[in-house]
Parts: C-alpha cells; sequence; structure tokens
C-alpha cells in the first residue's frame, strides 16, 4: 500500500513538471493563437457557419433576440417534452418557446437551419452601473456556409415581420381617447388607453354578406399593400365613410375592422381639440397599424366656415380671427378647427408621418358633410349602414337565437321576407326585441314578425298621408298660380262697384 501512494505521489510530481514546462514553453498567448489557428482550421474545413445572437448586447437588450424567442415559439410543438412558457404584458395568450440548451431546426425557402438556446452562468460582476442578470442567454445559428447570403438577406428580416405580426396578435388592442383640453397624462402622451374589448367580427356584423365581403377583401389588401403603396408613390392610408341612420351597426363595423386587422383605435374627440396645431400633435403621437376614428363628424364642431365666407362682402384682413387658422377663440368654446385643418390631418403632408393607418368618419347625415370632405383620397370607400335587410336578419337570429334558416318554418320566413324591408327596422331595434325574448326563442320569432308587421303597416300609412299632404300642397300651389276666373264671385262685387263708381262721376 505504501508502494502505491508512493508511485501516485511521483505521477502527480511528474504531471506538476510537466505543466510547468509547458506553460514555461507555451506561453497563454501560443497557447490562445494555437486554439485560434486550429479553429479557423476546422471552419476552413466545415460545410456550416455559426451567428451568435446574444440577450444583452453591451448594455442594451438585443431586439433581434427577443423576436427569435417569439418566431421560434410558433414554430415549437406543444407535445414538446421540455418547454418554457410565456405571457407577456397586455397579453391574453400564452406562448410557448425552448428550454435552455434545446434546439430546433426551422425550414425557410426550402434552406434547413438549426437554431440553438444557449444559457451559460455569466461570470460574477466587481462593479456595474447596470446589473447583469446571473444567466448569459442567447441563440446559436447553424447554417450551411452555401447559404449564408440567403439567411442573411432575407431570413432575418423575416423573423423581425413575423414576430412584430405574432406580437400584436397577441397582444390586446388598446383603445385611445386624447385628453381632456389637451392635457398630457404621467408619460408625457396626448392619449389615454383602455384594454379595447369589443366582441364585435364580421362574422356576427349584420349586414350582407356580399357587401361585407368587399369591405374584408379591401381591409385586407390594405394591410398586405405596402409595396404597391411604396410602388405607386402613395401614402400607406385609408379613408373609410360610414354613413346611414342611427342604430345600424356602425361602431360595430369599427370594432370589427380592428379584430379583423388586429389594429387599435384612436377615437379622436374634436371638441377637446383647440387647434390645428393641436391636431397634428394629436396626429404624430398615434402609431401605425391603427384606425384613428372621429364619430358623429357633421356634430362634433362647426366646419361651415366656407359658407360663411360667401355670404360676407368685401375684403378680410389675414389678422381677422375668421381667416386665421388654429388662433383665437371660436364660436365652440374656444375651439378654432378650421375645415382645412381637418383635411391636412387626414391628407395633408403630416397625415404621412406614420404608415399603415385607417381614417374613420361616421355620420348620421351625409348631406351635411362638405364635399371635400367625402373625395377620393379622403374618403376612399363610402360605406352604407342601411335599415336590417333580410340577410341581416338572418344573422342576427343566429346571433342571438342560435337559429339558422333552416330552423325556422317556411311560413315565418316568407311573412319576414315580405315585410322586412318594407318595415325599415335597424339591427339596434331587431336585436333589442331578440335580447328581450331570448329565454323563449319561439315566442322572440313570433313578437319579432309581430313588430315588423306593425313597423311594415306604420310606415305605409305615414306614406300614404305624406301623399295626401304633398297631394293637397300641390293643388293650393297650383289653385294659387292659375289665372283668376273673371266669373268667379270674388270678381263680380268688384265689377258692381266700377259701375256704380262710372254712375257717379256722370252725375257730377
Amino acid at each position: 500500500m505504501k508502494e502505491y501512494w508512493t508511485s501516485f505521489a511521483s505521477l502527480l510530481g511528474v504531471l506538476a513538471f510537466c505543466q510547468s514546462l509547458l506553460q514555461v514553453m507555451f506561453p497563454p498567448e501560443l497557447r490562445f493563437a494555437c486554439l485560434k489557428f486550429f479553429n479557423r482550421l476546422f471552419n476552413l474545413f466545415s460545410s456550416y457557419c455559426y451567428f451568435d445572437i446574444t440577450e444583452i448586447d453591451g448594455v442594451n437588450t438585443n431586439e433581434l433576440y427577443n423576436a427569435v424567442q417569439l418566431y421560434l415559439s410558433s414554430s415549437v410543438s406543444i407535445n414538446g417534452s421540455r418547454l418554457s412558457l410565456t405571457r407577456a404584458l397586455n397579453s391574453s395568450a400564452i406562448t410557448f418557446g425552448l428550454s435552455n440548451n434545446d434546439s430546433i431546426i426551422d425550414t425557410f425557402n426550402g434552406v434547413s437551419v438549426l437554431w440553438e438556446h444557449v444559457v451559460t452562468q455569466r461570470q460574477a460582476q466587481t462593479f456595474s452601473w447596470r446589473p447583469l442578470p446571473e444567466e448569459k442567454r442567447g441563440f446559436t445559428l447553424r447554417i450551411r456556409k452555401r447559404d449564408k447570403s440567403l439567411v442573411l438577406d432575407s431570413y432575418l428580416d423575416y423573423i423581425m415581420e413575423k414576430a412584430n405580426e405574432i406580437r400584436r396578435k397577441n397582444q390586446d388592442r388598446l383603445l385611445y381617447t386624447n385628453s381632456r383640453g389637451g392635457s398630457l397624462d404621467s408619460r408625457g402622451h396626448p392619449w389615454e388607453s383602455v384594454p379595447f374589448k369589443h366582441p364585435s367580427t364580421f362574422d356576427t356584423l349584420a349586414m350582407d354578406p356580399a357587401r361585407k365581403q368587399d369591405i374584408m377583401d379591401d381591409l385586407k389588401d390594405f394591410a398586405n399593400g405596402q409595396s404597391f403603396y411604396q410602388k405607386s408613390g402613395r401614402a400607406w392610408k385609408r379613408g373609410y365613410l360610414l354613413y346611414g341612420p342611427p342604430g345600424t351597426g356602425k361602431s360595430s363595423m369599427i370594432a370589427a375592422m380592428a379584430n379583423y386587422l388586429s389594429y387599435d383605435i384612436y377615437d379622436l374627440e374634436l371638441t377637446e381639440v383647440h387647434n390645428n396645431s393641436e391636431l397634428r400633435k394629436l396626429l404624430m403621437k398615434t402609431s401605425s397599424k391603427s384606425i384613428i376614428v372621429i364619430e358623429d363628424i357633421d356634430c362634433s364642431i362647426n366646419l361651415t366656415n366656407r359658407k360663411k365666407k360667401k355670404n360676407n362682402t368685401g375684403s378680410r384682413s389675414y389678422y381677422e380671427p375668421e381667416m386665421r387658422c388654429g388662433s383665437g377663440s371660436g364660436e365652440d368654446g374656444g375651439n378654432s378647427i378650421t375645415l382645412s385643418g381637418l383635411l391636412n390631418f387626414t391628407d395633408g403632408l403630416w397625415s404621412c408621418c406614420g404608415s399603415e393607418r385607417i381614417f374613420v368618419f361616421t355620420t348620421n347625415h351625409i348631406e351635411k358633410l362638405d364635399p371635400a370632405l367625402l373625395r377620393c383620397g379622403r374618403m376612399d370607400m363610402h360605406i352604407f349602414m342601411s335599415y336590417c335587410s333580410y340577410a341581416a336578419l338572418m344573422i342576427l337570429l343566429k346571433n342571438y337565437l342560435g337559429y339558422d334558416e333552416s330552423d325556422l318554418d317556411g311560413d315565418v320566413l316568407k311573412e319576414v321576407g315580405e315585410v322586412v324591408d318594407k318595415a325599415e327596422m335597424t339591427p339596434a331595434d331587431i336585436s333589442e326585441v331578440l335580447i328581450k325574448n331570448r329565454r323563449s326563442k319561439q315566442r322572440a320569432v313570433s313578437e319579432l314578425l309581430e313588430a315588423l308587421k306593425t313597423r311594415a303597416e306604420r310606415k305605409s300609412k305615414s306614406e300614404k298621408n305624406s301623399d295626401d299632404i304633398m297631394e293637397d300642397e300641390e293643388q293650393e300651389k297650383r289653385a294659387l298660380e292659375s289665372p283668376p276666373n273673371e266669373e268667379s264671385g270674388f270678381e263680380q262685387p268688384c265689377k258692381k262697384q266700377e259701375e256704380e263708381d262710372e254712375v257717379m262721376k256722370k252725375q257730377n
């Protein structure tokens, strides 16, 4: 046993001597140069190249790392043996990601690449203004050398675009409104936001299906039209005008558009904006991929400046309040937004400070709007929100009662088809009847049919009375415009008086 320990001690001594000899003959600089040489030699004969994407680049967070992590979460199978789960702020979805030191193969344009999530312990920090995490995280991308140009030119851009799309879909949409009186919030922003939870979609929207499909196709073409707008030299924006009677679903249409495109909504209250300059600043603070809404544009503020100027005669000075834009106090409690300022807001140079934005105006009286607001480029698509049609009524029955057209009796469908257009009931009126009787589906259908018949009869009587009144007015108008009858009773006393005057003259 003693001989064994003696031999082991001798061996350790020889190893220590050899290590000391190597350190003398091969200093650290030489060893590092040899290691670097062998790495280059290995890479020279290797058909792969590697790219490292670290979580923190210096002291800043690497945006590409977050994008890769989010992109790979859409490619990872839920049936994996070990996954990491994450849920972002203001998000209603849970995303899956690679766990530590796991790998996954991805394919892009027929090229396979390998992603590895590398997690190592960070060395102890002596002093730092910004403490770093204990773990050093990053992704290593392995690709073939012949595919290097393809990956660097388009693959990474594709990952960034895909990650932004996933982030937008997972994140809850927000509804913004401009702060009262132009005040700023705690972060210095003029917009206040709340989560947007409106459930309206194009599937539940009570509207003619063909018309809905046209709107959906137009929205999709707009969202996917970046290259088209750049090639044609147009700003990447589009305007929609929703008009029609109250209760026809204009607000539901806006919510369906936002949910369909996953856009945020900016509800602009013009009465809280003091002047044109403030209006431009609000526009600059809106984000891309958003819908800017001005509801009841005909009732918000007074935009009839041009008509007033036409009625005024004589020349005016630039310094007179009516001719100035964006300053002074107006008739609307200090609001001096002009029609020109609103037009520049929707179609001027400042409207191009962002991209992929939609402007939506709503009104109940399109005839009250200035024609300049309606032209293409400002309001590209005019959408008439009409009274409830037969197709829209079937959608409402499906939404509230779960009834398809085949679930209803043929006689009932025939009666509904005959009176629904004559009744001119709005989707809101019909929805109220169905909601009130939703516990009894048969009663809901019967009361709805009765309401449609009653409204149709009342509408018919109203039109008949209106026709009678118009006919009486026409007869009275013709009587006033017709020449007087010489034999009428009104003319006889006049002639008799003239004859008596002639007799008196002769006697005198």
